[in-house]
């Protein structure tokens, strides 16, 4: 998506002054003889590219669709006659609804804008993560750099820029792993769309976190998981690396960012109770099919625009070869969310994913906060060993919370299960109507 600026209302301004030179000179039957200052004369066998749709009213017109690339064979004033490149018509076209192809006729593209200006203009109201441009790079003449606008929960909204570097015979990249012979593919290429319609999220997987053999054998059965409180994976694009993961597309992001949103912080009880009751259908199915996710946290669940929950990243936790989790035995999870014999002995079961659940509902009740706040690793780990179990908030309902020690019993075995944690979630506020509303 490229920005919205002065840019799109000079375009709308420039095809309204067209359209008015294009409706006064078919009143004088193609005369062309009206002055009005046209685009340079092309060069030999130039591409001009149509800045607007154009259906030809007289003989000899060529029509043509915003986009079309169209030959120009001879320049005749304000009209050209040209030739369509994808049906090889031939006929005359005004010369004002089109430009030679160049990256200046991109909707991407803004010449001369400066770093700070790329900042200031995508994050400006109405544009949302992922909005883009390509502009001239400032340190280096003849080069580009693209602006991305991203999200995280350090920084929340900021801008990332990335060089675009150039090969000797013309062709550009970002990453030495993959170039192109044009910025309009590179752009095609990191754009990603899926069926050319769907919106689609892609997520990249960093070069050396996993090989591409044992992501493919996750892969495949994370295809094969599908429910409405899974995300859905689409396709797994693993021809060379990065590995990109192709899923349906949730607007709100993460259940932790989305709670730490001011959105998020309007939700009410009810709707928290219901957004855990969604998870543990999810986590239900995933129980059914004999599947353990191994990663389940706020961090981990997506939220769609109508607030449906739904897991995601299930099953890459046992992968991911990265340094972000760090655990006894050289296994790598998160040890805040971690069942004491998964930390202790690597050991993961569907209990512990249970465990897991009920420390993801203290982020749910509590907005987001970090589980165990104020302690290190190392400290919550020893004071699991004493018995130690997260105190309620004055937020939480004695009702969850007794849900929530059920989760953090220390036998596995004694943990309930997914099917029942949905079945009492999903009656729990209208069990417990009457008591919640006489709360002060």
């Amino acid at each position: 998506m490229a920005p919205t600026n002065t840019k799109s209302l000079f375009v709308i301004c420039v095809h309204a002054f067209n359209l008015f030179v294009f409706l006064y000179t078919h009143t004088h039957t193609h005369t062309r003889a009206l002055t009005f200052s046209a685009p340079p004369p092309p060069g030999p066998e130039s591409i001009a590219i149509a800045l607007y749709d154009y259906e030809g009213i007289n003989d000899g017109d060529l029509g043509f669709k915003k986009g079309d690339k169209l030959k120009i064979l001879q320049e005749s004033g304000e009209w050209w006659r040209a030739q369509s490149i994808s049906t090889g018509q031939e006929g005359f076209i005004p010369s004002n609804y089109v430009a030679i192809d160049s990256l200046e006729t991109e909707e991407w593209f803004f010449k001369g804008v400066s770093r700070k200006d790329a900042e200031r203009q995508l994050l400006a109201s109405g544009n949302k993560m992922g909005s883009f441009m390509i502009r001239d790079s400032e340190t280096t003449k003849g080069s580009y750099s693209l602006s991305v606008r991203d999200s995280d929960s350090q920084s929340g909204d900021t801008v990332k820029h990335y060089k675009i570097r150039t090969l000797d015979n013309g062709g550009f990249y970002i990453s030495p792993r993959i170039t192109f012979t044009t910025l309009q593919e590179l752009v095609s290429h990191y754009k990603t769309t899926y069926n050319k319609h769907t919106k689609v999220a892609v997520k990249t997987m960093k070069p050396g976190t996993m090989s591409v053999e044992a992501f493919l054998d996750e892969a495949n059965l994370m295809k094969a998981l599908q429910h409405d409180k899974l995300v859905r994976l689409n396709a797994v694009v693993t021809k060379e690396e990065p590995i990109y993961i192709i899923t349906e597309y949730m607007e709100k992001g993460s259940l932790l960012d989305f709670l730490k949103s001011d959105e998020g912080n309007r939700v009410q009880l009810p709707k928290l109770i219901d957004f855990s009751a969604q998870i543990a259908e999810g986590m239900a199915y995933i129980e059914q099919r004999n599947y353990i996710h191994r990663d389940l946290r706020a961090a981990n669940i997506l939220v769609s625009k109508a607030l449906v929950c739904k897991i995601a990243d299930f099953g890459l936790a046992r992968i991911i070869e990265d340094n972000e989790y760090t655990a006894r035995e050289g296994a790598k999870f998160p040890i805040k969310w971690t069942a004491p014999e998964a930390i202790n002995y690597g050991s993961f079961t569907i209990k512990s994913d249970v465990w897991s659940f009920g420390i993801l509902l203290t982020e749910i009740i509590s907005y987001g906060r970090t589980p165990y706040p104020g302690m290190t690793n190392p400290e919550v780990i020893r004071s699991l060993e004493r018995g130690y179990r997260m105190q309620r908030t004055d937020s939480c309902p004695q009702e969850l919370y007794d849900v929530m020690l059920e989760c953090w019993k220390n036998k596995p075995e004694d943990r309930p299960t997914f099917e029942y944690l949905q079945s009492v979630l999903e009656d729990f506020y209208t069990a417990t109507e009457s008591q919640y509303q006489q709360q002060p």
